[in-house]
This record gives structure tokens, C-alpha cells and sequence, in this order.
């Protein structure tokens, strides 16, 4: 069945795109984590690319641009991907697209800068956790209008981490978790689905409480899995590990600007919502950091378990008319069928682990992960 939204001329009014992906940084020869971001983010701006500092000191964070199709961003991850691997080379480090890192960092971990001594000194063991994702950001200028499309997505956040996860290792053992990044992330306070929101003034009031409260020092801690950015007109979708693959990563934004693209349609017309029960979808969620793609999944609609595969296809029929409009939907099948056949990176990480036995040998795949795709 096509959703309603087909009727409406989608590539009228494209939404930009943007995408952040974040990188562990470790030692080549131990596979632990390195704690050397400022000297690769040195080493970055002499290649010419400006790499974020993260919260801790063995992760970077590259951007592109602001394209409006993701076939405008394919080769800048390409490119950001193994610019900032060779600014990690020459100063001994590698660079992993993993969640979470193999094996916990050392002490004195925080990277040396004020708001981040500041997050220490209030959250304490909190910021001890390392965790690398994959932020999308959609351009949508009116707030309001961003509000009214974060409630829209709220019910496909679980398929978009299922999809996407790749973080099953920790500590040099498998957690139990495809995404143990998105459970270490649980812990704080201002992490999670976002409730659903009656208007932008909602939203703000939420911000402020939290603010009063200290559970976050600034809005840009404010961690739901989908928000208003705090600093630029777009949604921001933030509930995915960092993906394995460019291919992976391309197909989660693609996807993602679809979702946006389908729910300001519905807005069009005047759809509403769906209003998700908040404690049924961080069931969703859980289960989705759980199972990952090769499991099962919580169907936030019939509130019944399906197949991983299942809830993607779901999505996918879903955003099929907006897919259809970008020219896009052969492609993202194309990728989905792939990762269903091969796996995504916690498929992938736990087939390794399980043959071989040894976390060396995992490290290795991961690392001819992040730039499969990029050479000719």
C-alpha cells in the first residue's frame, strides 16, 4: 500500500543535507584507544580538513557540507573519511567507523577543554563512556514546523538504530548489544526518544527544565535521539551508531531525508502524529540496541515483535514516494538487499569475532570497513 504522501510534489521544495560522523582513534599495533585527537585534528588541518574535538580525547568528528541529495555528499565522506585516517597515520594512530571502541580508554580521557572539564566536573563517571554515531541534519527553517516533524519521526527512531548498528564489542568481549553505544548513551539524563511534542513552546519549556534542573549545561546538550539543532535551521537525527560503510551511512541519510521530506507532506495535509506511548518506545529502542538487524524488533504500531528486516521494509514502504522523487529508490534497495545478505557492522564485527576468535582480527575487518567503496 503507498501512503497517502504520494500525491504530493516532493521535489518541489528538497530540504538540504548534512551529515557528521564520528571516529575512534586507536593504537595500530594494541587496537587501544589513542588518545591523541588534538594532534590529529593538527595533523587534519594541514591536509586541509577541520576535525571536531569530541568529549573524549580518542575521537574525531568529520562534516560535510550542505548538499540538497545525498549524491552531493558521497565522495566528501569518502574523502573526509580517508583524509582524516591518513591525519591519524602520521602521528600513530588509526582511525575505526565503529560505536564504541574494543577496549576502554586509559584514565585522563576528557579532551582538555573548558565545556568539557565543566561536563566532568558535574556528570562525573558519566563522561568516562566513548560513543561514536551519526548525525543527519535536515535543513527545515521554522520551528515549529521542526517540532511538528520530530513527532513524526519518533516511531521509525528504533528501525534507524537496528539498521545502522555497530558497536557489539567492549572491553574486548561481545555486550550482548549490537549497539552497546546506544545503551552507554541511556545514562544521560537528557538521551533517549524525545517526548512527543504539542508545539515548539513545548519543546523549549522541556529545554528550560532540563537547563534549571542541571541535568544539561547548555542546549547542545540536550541528547534526544532526534532534535531541533541548537545552532543551525535543521532537524537533527543523532539516534545511530556511526555506520560501518560509506554505502551504510549514505543509505541512513538518504532514508532520513526521505522521513523528513514524507512528514512535512503529511504536514501538508494535515496528518497528524502518531502520539507513541514514551515508554513503549524506549522499549522500541532497547530492544533495537538489542537485536540490532538480525533480530527481532518492537512494532510501535501493533505494540507486537517482527523481524528486524521486516521493520525496515516497513520504513522503506513508508518513504517509497519520496524515494521514488529523488530518483533514489532503486539504489537504497539495492544497498538495503546487501546489508540484509551480508550484514551491517554488528553482524559483521560478531561473524569475525566468532570464526577467529580474536579482537585483532575483528579491528582489522572494521578498519577495511571504513573505506570499502572509496578506492577504485
Amino acid at each position: 500500500m503507498v501512503d497517502s504522501t504520494a500525491s504530493v510534489e516532493f521535489s518541489a521544495s528538497t530540504p538540504t543535507l548534512g551529515i557528521e560522523e564520528e571516529f575512534v582513534l586507536c593504537d595500530p599495533q594494541s587496537g587501544r584507544p589513542s588518545l591523541r585527537n588534538s594532534e590529529v585534528a593538527d595533523a587534519g588541518r594541514e591536509l586541509g580538513i577541520a576535525l571536531q574535538l569530541e568529549l573524549s580525547r580518542c575521537q574525531v568528528e568529520t562534516s560535510t557540507s550542505i548538499g540538497t541529495h545525498i549524491r552531493d555528499l558521497r565522495d566528501q565522506l569518502c574523502e573526509s573519511r580517508a583524509v582524516t585516517a591518513d591525519a591519524a597515520a602520521r602521528v600513530g594512530c588509526q582511525m575505526i567507523a565503529v560505536g564504541t571502541p574494543f577496549y576502554d580508554p586509559p584514565i585522563d580521557e576528557i579532551t582538555p577543554k573548558s565545556r568539557y572539564q565543566r561536563m566532568a566536573g558535574q556528570f562525573g563517571a558519566l563522561t568516562s563512556g566513548v560513543m561514536c554515531g551519526c548525525h543527519i541534519h535536515v535543513g527545515v527553517d521554522d520551528r515549529e514546523r521542526a517540532v511538528q516533524i520530530i513527532n513524526h519521526l519518533r516511531p521509525w527512531l528504533p528501525t534507524l538504530l537496528a539498521l545502522t548498528a555497530n558497536s557489539p564489542i567492549s572491553g574486548g568481549v561481545d555486550t550482548g548489544y549490537a549497539s552497546w553505544r546506544y545503551i552507554l548513551f541511556g545514562r544521560w539524563p537528557s538521551s533517549g526518544p524525545p517526548p512527543y511534542f504539542e508545539s515548539a513552546q513545548h519543546y523549549e519549556v522541556a529545554v528550560s527544565a532540563m537547563l534549571e534542573a542541571g541535568v544539561i549545561l547548555d542546549p547542545h546538550m540536550v541528547y534526544w535521539d532526534v532534535r531541533v539543532s541548537d545552532h543551525l535551521p535543521t532537524v537533527e537525527i543523532r539516534i545511530s551508531d556511526v555506520p560501518a560503510t560509506v554505502e551504510e551511512t549514505m543509505t541512513l541519510a538518504t532514508l532520513v531525508h526521505a522521513l523528513v521530506v514524507t512528514a512535512t507532506a503529511a504536514i501538508v495535509n494535515g496528518e497528524p502524529a502518531p502520539v507513541v506511548d514514551q515508554d513503549l518506545l524506549r522499549a522500541a529502542c532497547w530492544r533495537a540496541a538489542r537485536d540490532g538487524l538480525d533480530g527481532r524488533a518492537l512494532d510501535v504500531k501493533t505494540m507486537r515483535l517482527v523481524t528486524a528486516h521486516q521493520a525496515v521494509r516497513r520504513l522503506l514502504n513508508h518513504v517509497t514516494p519520496a524515494l521514488s522523487a529523488f530518483g533514489e529508490l532503486a539504489q537504497v534497495m539495492t544497498s538495503l538487499d546487501k546489508v540484509f545478505d551480508k550484514g551491517n557492522g554488528a553482524i559483521v564485527q560478531r561473524r569475525t569475532l566468532g570464526r577467529r576468535s580474536r579482537v585483532a582480527d575483528v579491528i582489522d575487518e572494521c578498519v577495511r570497513r571504513t573505506f570499502e567503496g572509496c578506492t577504485s
